[in-house]
């Protein structure tokens, strides 16, 4: 009996223990995946933060001292630097706090033309700050999204072209490409070594001057930086104050004339800017983009760049083809979702010195168009929109695929190609997505270039237009639709994340204005189902066919792991 009684004891208490591991794993994993949510999982790192200092947050291609650096692979997960890069050095001297890494775009999105910006297999998905369902842009992903939550007002990210423009603008921060050589690449995981440069992304022009003021300077082990000039003012913050637009000559690059709702925005800005008494010149822009000599220029110097720094570091993968082939090996985590086809064509770039050297040639036309173009308006800035807005996730195919779904619009390309100084401002919205306001300047023009951003930003405060450019003819198409189904009253109580509203009494008026097709996915829901079980016989007489009551909100709200957001969120 008594040995009975013990083993009936002993079964009591590993069942008890066995409840008490599995519970406390499984709040763990929904700590986690709070936390995920709250952070739009923008940080592969997060180290501790610091009372008095600026907290910052740096972008995985660049070296931490002690810390793993990335960019985002892998295949470079025991890549631990034993020297701070050459920027990190100087933030760290200039009263600046390391408080994490950011995520990024695998390989600075410089792996496959079907990548999904934001995602590394390292660090997973960056989200949107809209909405779960949207893409970061990239490469500098996690470094935008960090500053849009809140985590941090500044980080570091990187550009070769559109990296750091992109994510500040569909973000809806403050993002700075400086001219190329102003900021030591020493210390980052390159791609080019004619376009690459570190710049930083915030809350506002100011926090982004000061930091831009810590880490520009000449570095010995990058000969870009020497050519700053040496009557260069390196003092970033001063006059961002008193800065004004009036009397400033800039000439509006017309990002995309086939789409309204840019030409709208855009007739804004001219407004705005004239009211400001700014000079606002629409130009001509006849320069032609040079597509195959640029992307053949990146994928010859990224593996040339690639091995140089794989020389010098503790990983043991020392050539492009080593990484390529640890691709193939671990395929299913590494590429679930896209290959390596840019790695292997760059791969295939070795020895093809006389096309790389056409291919600078012709890069090289083309900056001294664009400056020609900057002078021969006698303008101070280029300004006009930095790019449309977020589009959603495709992991079948990919951004380009994605994008083809929301308007598409940019002005960053000739900037990168040049070296060009480009601030991005958040100004407009199209529906709830952020369309940053775009500068750009002739080399090392980047203190007039913040003074401009700064002034545009005051503008903010009094523009009375913060309505914004609503897509209602061109919805962007989501994998699935969510629909409350209440009435107005109800709606103002609490309404689910990434939902819409459409009364249900005017569900069959109404639907046609937000799905993509008949084919989508919608999810309905209201109080306690009762009238979303009749919205959804309303929409399969309709010829709707995958329509779902889910009940109430609440039931909603856990079936599609959506938060129900009050009126002010």
């Amino acid at each position: 009996m008594k040995l009975v009684y013990w083993q009936e004891n002993i079964f009591k208490v590993n069942l008890i223990f066995f409840i008490l591991i599995f519970f406390l794993v499984s709040c763990s994993d929904q700590i986690e995946q709070e936390h995920d949510a709250q952070t739009f999982n923008s940080l592969i790192e997060e180290y501790d933060f610091h009372p008095s200092k600026i907290n910052i947050v740096i972008k995985d291609n660049i070296d931490i001292k002690g810390r793993p650096t990335t960019a985002g692979s892998l295949a470079l997960e025991d890549n631990i630097a034993e020297d701070n890069a050459y920027l990190v050095q100087k933030l760290l001297d200039n009263n600046f706090h390391i408080a994490g890494k950011a995520n990024l775009s695998e390989w600075a999105n410089f792996r496959s033309y079907y990548s999904v910006s934001g995602w590394s297999s390292i660090g997973g998905q960056t989200y949107n700050i809209v909405g779960l369902d949207f893409n970061p842009c990239g490469s500098s992903s996690g470094s935008a999204v960090a500053v849009a939550v809140g985590i941090v007002d500044v980080a570091i990210g990187t550009e070769t072209n559109g990296s750091i423009s992109c994510p500040s603008s569909v973000n809806g921060i403050v993002g700075m490409k400086p001219t190329v050589g102003l900021v030591s690449r020493t210390g980052i995981i390159p791609i080019s070594v004619s376009q690459d440069t570190a710049g930083p992304m915030g809350k506002n022009v100011t926090i982004v001057a000061r930091t831009l003021e810590a880490i520009a300077g000449y570095d010995p082990k990058d000969s870009a930086t020497a050519e700053i000039p040496q009557n260069f003012d390196f003092n970033f913050l001063e006059n961002l104050k008193q800065s004004s637009l009036k009397g400033k000559r800039l000439g509006v690059l017309q990002s995309d004339l086939s789409d309204r709702h840019a030409n709208e925005l855009l007739n804004k800005l001219q407004t705005i800017l004239e009211q400001a008494g700014a000079e606002v010149v629409l130009l001509n822009d006849q320069r032609a983009y040079p597509y195959e000599d640029e992307y053949f220029l990146l994928k010859y110097e990224f593996k040339t760049g690639l091995e140089d720094y794989l020389l010098n570091a503790t990983e043991s993968k020392k050539t492009l083809e080593e990484i390529i082939y640890f691709n193939e090996q671990n395929a299913e985590t590494v590429m679930p979702f896209f290959g390596q086809e840019i790695l292997l064509e760059s791969l295939e770039t070795e020895n093809l010195i006389e096309q790389y050297q056409r291919a600078i040639d012709a890069t090289q036309k083309t900056k001294a168009e664009t400056i020609a173009f900057l002078k021969s308006n006698k303008l101070d800035a280029f300004v006009g929109l930095t790019r449309g807005p977020a589009w959603k996730i495709n992991y079948e195919g990919g951004d380009d695929k994605a994008m083809d779904d929301v308007p598409s619009f940019s002005m960053g390309g000739f900037a990168a190609i040049s070296g060009l100084p480009h601030l991005t401002v958040p100004f407009f919205q199209m529906d709830q997505f952020p369309i940053g306001v775009s500068f750009i300047g002739l080399p090392w023009s980047d203190k007039r270039i913040l003074e401009l951003g700064a002034a545009l930003e005051r503008e903010f405060t009094n523009y009375d237009g913060k309505d914004f450019i609503a897509m209602e003819n061109t919805p962007i198409k989501s994998s699935f639709l969510i629909i409350d189904v209440r009435s107005d009253a109800e709606v103002l109580e609490g309404q689910l994340q990434d939902s819409v509203h459409i009364e249900w009494t005017q569900i069959a008026d109404s639907i046609d204005t937000v799905t993509s097709s008949k084919d989508q996915q919608i999810y309905l829901y209201c109080r306690s189902g009762g009238r979303a079980g009749r919205a959804e016989l309303i929409l399969k007489d309709l010829g709707y066919q995958n329509v779902e009551n889910l009940g109430s909100i609440e039931q909603a709200s856990n079936i599609l792991d959506r938060k129900i957001l009050k009126l002010a969120n």
